[in-house]
């Protein structure tokens, strides 16, 4: 019999939960100050990359070959046979193109990454489903093909007070026209087909901007028979938990909800005050 790990990128951001619950493995990026490195969510808090924003804003780094291929020695070690690592969208990191070029490399187990084309739970929303395929008994193919297909079928509409720190972090993509506007535009943010960031529209305003990715949200949801859903913040939790029982009113179907503050490596990319709002398709 085949035994079947999972394995993600820790800007994938799985919750603690499903990471226990399914045994998931994760590879965390790197948080780069002057002064250190430290591990994203391992030694370092969202709170305490808020805190130094005034000092620096920090970079981040994939996790290093050598962490992977450690990794990959470890999950070998454990007794498994097959590996399905889900990362962030290879559009907006180098994640998933490093992860594949040491798994070409490494001998004993069989594995597939999972290119998802999408950010945060967005992308770890594959991994959750991938565990709950595996209980249902699927198969390894079966699993990775279900998780390919489904990856149009997942979609993350995100908000964010500044574009300032998506453009210190080179991570920009297609939104860069509404960089300097004076009107207080503020864009509805998505990844596209190419998992690149891109503007879906933009409203003047702060409460505007929430209202229309939680009606964009909402109808992506509708198309679906049965979906999970999420609400993540960066620092934002009173308008995120708001935002929940706004979408907990109106879809019905809601198989998992996910939500809660973001990993610190994202906050370094987005900066206080973002509300992440994710669905993913169970059944058409």
């Amino acid at each position: 019999m085949n035994k079947i790990a999972l394995l993600v990128d820790s800007c994938t951001d799985v919750p603690k939960e499903y990471q226990e619950r399914y045994h998931i493995y994760v590879m965390p990026l790197m948080i780069i100050y002057k002064e250190g490195e430290y591990y994203d969510g391992v030694n370092i808090t969202p709170e305490e990359v808020y805190e130094r924003f005034n000092e620096e804003i920090p970079t981040t780094s994939l996790p290093s070959p050598e962490t992977v291929m450690n990794t990959f020695k470890q999950i070998k070690d454990d007794g498994y046979t097959h590996v399905i690592a889900v990362t962030i969208s290879s559009g907006l990191s180098n994640t998933w193109s490093m992860v594949s070029s040491v798994a070409r490399e490494f001998e004993g187990l069989t594995i597939t990454v999972i290119d998802t084309k999408n950010i945060g739970i967005g992308a770890g929303f594959s991994a959750i489903l991938a565990g709950q395929l595996l209980d249902q008994g699927l198969s390894y193919e079966e699993v990775c093909r279900r998780l390919m297909e489904n990856v149009e079928h997942t979609k993350l509409f995100f908000c964010v007070s500044t574009l300032e720190y998506l453009q210190k972090g080179g991570r920009i993509g297609l939104v860069a026209s509404l960089l300097g506007t004076a009107f207080d535009l503020k864009p509805i943010i998505s990844c596209n087909e190419d998992g690149i960031y891109y503007t879906v529209t933009k409203v003047r305003g702060r409460n505007k901007s929430l209202k229309k990715a939680t009606e964009l949200a909402e109808a992506f949801a509708k198309k679906y028979k049965r979906y999970n859903l999420t609400v993540m913040h960066g620092g934002a939790k009173e308008e995120a938990d708001k935002i929940v029982s706004e979408l907990k009113a109106v879809l019905p179907n809601i198989q998992i909800m996910v939500e809660g503050q973001i990993t610190p490596a994202l906050v370094v990319h987005t900066g206080p005050g973002l509300i992440g709002i994710g669905v993913q398709r169970i059944e058409e």
